[in-house]
């Protein structure tokens, strides 16, 4: 009996090391990582890119242009204002413009309230106006119209100085300002322009500062 325990205990001894062998290699082995392929991204966004036309400015330096709008004459009222424009680019930011401009005073409240007075006659009523200013292109940035078109668009900044004919007489004139200029295309611009024209009169007994304003609207040409 005791023999046949020992042939058995012999016999299962083999068997069990290599049981215990294959069962530790199994709990060494480790699975291998997963390898993500470059050329296929693990997020894939829906995002569809958008082909915008950008209007851009000519590359000449030169620009003329005509505009009109309105104009208030301190105390003769306001009218329709007309005019040309012509500027020079110095650099990306600054341009100097020469401007010429036209309109009409109206009554003052003494005229329309004493009934038949008048200050001035019909001729003297006639303004004009011409000046030289330094602009600058205080902010320049693009202007977005639905979503395929962008335009290079400037908040532009003005100052000069000019010549005032009113009245039978020609007055000094100090102008400061300020205006939009939106590219329609390469060679075509569209001007929101916002002007005060400063100049010493006396018409009404008392020398003193006038400020009259202007705002207009007007296109131009690049070559």
């Amino acid at each position: 009996m005791e023999s046949r325990i020992c042939i058995f205990l012999l016999r299962s001894v083999p068997l069990l090391i290599l049981l215990g062998v294959s069962s530790g290699c199994s709990l060494l082995r480790t699975e291998e990582p997963t390898v993500y392929s470059e050329s296929e991204p693990v997020i894939k966004p829906g995002i569809e890119r958008r082909t915008l036309t950008e209007a851009d400015i000519d590359s000449e330096d030169f620009e003329v242009g005509a505009f009109a709008g309105v104009m208030s004459i301190e105390d003769f009222g306001s009218n329709a204002v007309y005019g040309v424009r012509a500027a020079y680019h110095v650099t990306e930011d600054f341009f100097f413009e020469a401007a010429a401009g036209a309109t009409e005073a109206g009554k003052t409240s003494y005229e329309t309230l004493s009934g038949g007075a008048r200050l001035l006659t019909g001729s003297q009523r006639d303004l004009y106006y011409y000046n030289l200013s330094l602009g600058y292109n205080a902010l320049p940035g693009e202007s977005f119209i639905g979503s395929r078109y962008a335009f290079n668009s400037a908040f532009i900044l003005m100052a000069g100085v000019g010549n005032t004919e009113f009245a039978d007489d020609s007055h000094f004139t100090f102008n400061i300002g300020a205006g939009y200029r939106f590219l329609l295309n390469d060679w075509v611009a569209l001007h929101l322009d916002f002007k005060d024209h400063i100049f010493e009169s006396d018409l009404l007994g008392t020398d003193k500062y006038t400020h009259n304003l202007e705002g207009s609207v007007g296109l131009s040409v690049f070559f």
